[in-house]
């Protein structure tokens, strides 16, 4: 692979400028294609290597600095011939990210410098407005530019007219599609575009792994059937990677979420929920929560059938989970406070070998 080769995984003078700013002419770039498990699959002049950040770079990331799949890194090559060091994450366009799943309140960064985030869901059972709510809020704050997809159209009645209706009540474009007979694939063909990054993210069984194979023109990932009592599928993909597309498009595949749990995303929240934030600015009170409160322009639009309750409910649920996060100075404060007392057992640890010697 040469440095040229490069622009077609989305180099450009941005990031050659980025990759400057550092001033480490040493450094080489290298862009994040997959991670498993600790260990970085990483794409660079001279071709695909794996990779592992330095200890240093580790001690001095701060939560979210770690590279994820998309990013743009700086580093040096093993003197041993093994695998390659990472010394740095280039700054990132757009970052996708969720609550980690589990109690722990952390971020999780999911992909990084995505142009477009396709959000796939199923036209059967597993069609749920609520959680193309979600996802499409979480795309919104990250940067990229969110677009619906429902998937198995062929298995649907009505594709079209419900395509319509939620591409009004999200804001953003929805096409109808079938993956397996490829009925409207040709319809997103305008955003993969050579070099530009794309991720598909959905719940597992939507047909994720069957649109990738057929935009790829290849079997690159394996597909399962969904099962009859529940409409619902089994993963298929296990890891996030970073695919190239014949037609140039580099496309992010990533496993589907059981988990989802929005991460700093008031932003994208009311861009979802724009109805809402406009009807908000009329309420009697600026710190209206929609709920009793006299004068109230939401609820009053709930009452005259201009705003669906479904809507309502899915907005406060998903503000209520934005409010439980904790704010940045917290979260820097808790891991300085973890950080004192990792290094404090360590130097307690130290001194009892000291004194065994």
């Amino acid at each position: 692979m040469t440095a040229t080769e490069l622009v077609d995984w989305g180099w450009d003078e941005s990031w050659a400028a980025a990759l400057a700013a550092l001033d480490a002419p040493e450094l080489t770039p290298a862009r994040v294609i997959a991670q498993h498990r600790g260990l970085w699959l990483v794409v660079a002049a001279d071709g695909e290597k794996q990779a592992l950040p330095t200890g240093r770079f580790r001690h001095q990331a701060e939560e979210g600095d770690l590279p994820a799949v998309g990013d743009w890194v700086a580093g040096l090559p093993s003197p041993h011939g093994g695998k390659s060091r990472i010394e740095a994450v280039l700054p990132r366009r757009s970052t996708f990210r969720r609550r980690a799943a589990g109690t722990r309140v952390a971020a999780q960064i999911v992909a990084a410098n995505v142009d477009t985030l396709f959000v796939a869901t199923s036209l059967n059972a597993d069609l749920n407005p609520r959680r193309l709510e979600r996802y499409v809020a979480m795309g919104r704050e990250s940067g990229a530019e969110p677009v619906v997809l429902l998937t198995k159209s062929d298995l649907a009645a009505g594709a079209a007219e419900t395509a319509a209706r939620l591409s009004a009540q999200l804001g953003v474009e929805v096409i109808a599609l079938s993956p397996k007979t490829g009925s409207g694939v040709d319809s997103v063909a305008r955003w993969f575009a050579p070099g530009r990054t794309l991720a598909l993210v959905g719940s597992s069984g939507v047909g994720k792994s069957t649109l990738l194979n057929r935009l790829a023109g290849k079997q690159l990932m394996t597909t399962r059937e969904i099962r009859d009592d529940d409409s619902r599928g089994r993963h298929t993909t296990s890891h996030r990677e970073l695919f190239r597309l014949p037609g140039g498009a580099l496309l992010l595949d990533t496993p589907g979420m059981r988990e989802l749990g929005l991460w700093a995303a008031d932003e994208g929240l009311d861009e979802t929920f724009a109805e809402i934030a406009e009807l908000a600015t009329r309420c009697r009170f600026a710190d209206c929560s929609h709920q009793t409160e006299p004068g109230c322009a939401v609820q009053a639009a709930v009452k005259d059938g201009e705003l669906d309750p479904k809507r309502l409910r899915s907005y406060r649920r998903l503000a209520r989970e934005l409010e439980d996060q904790p704010t940045p100075a917290e979260r820097r404060d808790r891991d300085r406070r973890f950080g004192k007392m990792v290094r404090k057992i360590s130097e307690e640890t130290l001194a009892r070998k000291s004194y065994r010697g």
